[in-house]
């Protein structure tokens, strides 16, 4: 096989075969094959805005072919990931939580024979879209059923976004996954790929019906409650099932709890597990109209694409660090509770990320040292007074929210301009300062205008600020061994919740990654 890279190819068409023999200085004839690896956006001119590619192409003579070829072009022999299914046995592993780590570790467990028991203490993903519409509409919080916690995890409400920074052979094999199980094929090309929270939500159920089929449990409605430990070994799990108490059997239990599983992480405290305190992020999401989005990042180009995102990053004279992340291009703020009396923003897409709206969160670096005492739980308590303080500011459920310009001037805002916030319920006008943290807001403060160095328009006075955002990373990590494992033995922290994972794919890699631990020929202690 050879592959080509940085092949340049323009907006409206063209072909890609065509381009790539003109690179292998052939005649396209001789090409049996040509296909998109990769295809990216280059903006950085605006008078010249265009797609670059990278191709696999097929043919004769390959070696030869490549030794008289322009540079973008060499050999590759392309790895497959394969499962390394070496120990199959009799008892069956549980996996707690079906978010993408989760859904990941039980669909490897059960393609390959070890008949997984998943458990998820939320609702099927149907029935969890009308609670959380339910709450959207001004219904009652679930606290059981939400934004966070239910079947997708929190990832099944968001843009369904596949980018990472991991480079891992996995990487390949879970977007080829996606698109076996109901996803769009141009995410295995895309540079930025993301399935959209509209076709995220078919996704999950098919994987899920996948696991069963191949000998897989999955109960909803099922919270891990205890961890059964004998001389220092995982012996199985105690749930709540409908407010039934009954106990699961195991010597394998995969913890992929999702980072806002907070009575679980004081559970695994009280138990002995060992965890430390690690860096997170909290602020709040800022939204601007995607047409000025699209005109600042492609110019007259913007015609031709589809919504723009961006993505930066900012370090303040003192080295905190301030970013963008999550970018929802053509999306909604929502509103992703998950503990009464609390408000937490999040940011939401469809596949044709057609909203008049683009969000992002604005996050600001939280050191362990910035946090109060010493216990290992700090990082939550201090997301959970931000979320708390929101609540009580904003009156309820109603998010506060202020335009840019105000909160620059340090000014409260009464009523949207230009922008108008995409959050529901509602949001409460004011000043968000009431809710975030000084440092945080001032870090925030600085950075904006720096942002708005790199893309005209991000501190524009009418878009407008909607807090808090605290759920974007978990404040703690549960720590695993060489063989991923717990100091409880049998017990596989994996995902975000267990401080390991950072979006939709990493979660998913780590968590086929557990299941191959899990699986190991070698005795696990």
């Amino acid at each position: 096989m050879i592959r080509i890279t940085n092949i340049k190819m323009p907006l409206d068409g063209g072909s890609l075969a065509e381009e790539a023999a003109k690179i292998l200085k052939i005649d396209k004839t001789k090409i049996k094959k040509c296909t998109l690896i990769k295809q990216a956006v280059d903006a950085r001119k605006k008078s010249d805005v265009h797609y670059v590619c990278t191709a696999d192409v097929e043919i004769d003579n390959e070696k030869r072919i490549v030794s008289r070829a322009d540079k973008r072009a060499r050999l590759i022999n392309e790895k497959k990931y394969v499962f390394p299914n070496d120990n199959p046995r009799d008892d069956r592993p549980i996996v707690v939580g079906a978010g993408p780590a989760g859904l990941f570790c039980a669909l490897m467990l059960a393609e390959n024979g070890h008949r997984p028991i998943l458990i998820e203490r939320g609702k099927p993903v149907r029935e969890r879209m009308r609670d959380v519409e339910n709450f959207w509409n001004g219904g009652a919080l679930n606290i059981q059923s939400n934004v966070q916690f239910g079947e997708g995890g929190a990832g099944t409400f968001s843009d369904g976004k596949l980018t990472t920074g991991i480079n891992d052979v996995r990487c390949r094999y879970v977007l080829e996954e996606f698109v076996k199980f109901g996803a769009p094929e141009d995410i295995l090309y895309l540079a930025k790929p993301h399935i959209g929270t509209d076709r995220l939500r078919g996704v999950v159920e098919n994987i899920r019906m996948r696991i069963i089929e191949c000998g897989g449990e999955v109960r909803f409605n099922t919270q891990l409650t205890n961890l059964i430990i004998e001389d220092g070994w995982i012996s199985g799990a105690a749930v709540d099932a409908d407010g039934i108490k009954t106990t699961i059997n195991a010597a394998r239990i995969a913890l992929a709890i999702g980072h806002s599983a907070r009575d679980t992480f004081v559970m695994l405290k009280e138990r002995g597990a060992q965890m430390v305190r690690k860096p997170f992020s909290v602020g709040g999401r800022i939204e601007h109209k995607q047409e000025m989005i699209n005109i600042s990042q492609y110019g007259k180009a913007h015609e031709k694409l589809g919504a723009a995102d961006y993505k930066f990053a900012v370090h303040l004279p003192d080295d905190r660090g301030v970013y963008t992340f999550c970018m929802c291009p053509g999306g909604v703020v929502v509103a992703a509770s998950s503990e009464e009396g609390g408000i937490v923003t999040n940011g939401m897409s469809y596949y044709n990320r057609s909203g008049e709206n683009a969000n992002s969160a604005l996050l600001v670096e939280v050191r362990p040292e910035d946090l109060a005492g010493d216990d290992v739980l700090e990082g939550v308590k201090f997301q959970r007074d931000i979320e708390k303080r929101a609540f009580d500011v904003g009156g309820g459920y109603h998010a506060p929210a202020q335009t840019v310009g105000d909160f620059l001037s340090g000014k409260p805002s009464l009523e949207a301009r230009n922008v108008f916030p995409t959050y529901s319920p509602a949001v409460a006008w004011g000043d968000v300062r009431q809710v975030l943290p000084e440092f945080v807001a001032d870090a925030m403060a600085q950075a904006i205008p720096l942002i708005d160095r790199k893309m005209r328009g991000f501190a524009a006075g009418e878009a407008v600020i909607t807090v808090p955002e605290t759920r974007s990373s978990s404040p703690i990590r549960i720590v695993r061994d060489e063989a991923r494992q717990s100091n409880i033995r049998g017990l596989f922290p994996c995902g975000e919740g267990a401080g390991y994972a950072g979006g939709i794919m990493s979660a998913a890699v780590d968590g086929i990654r557990t299941a191959e631990a899990m699986v190991r020929k070698e005795k696990l202690d």
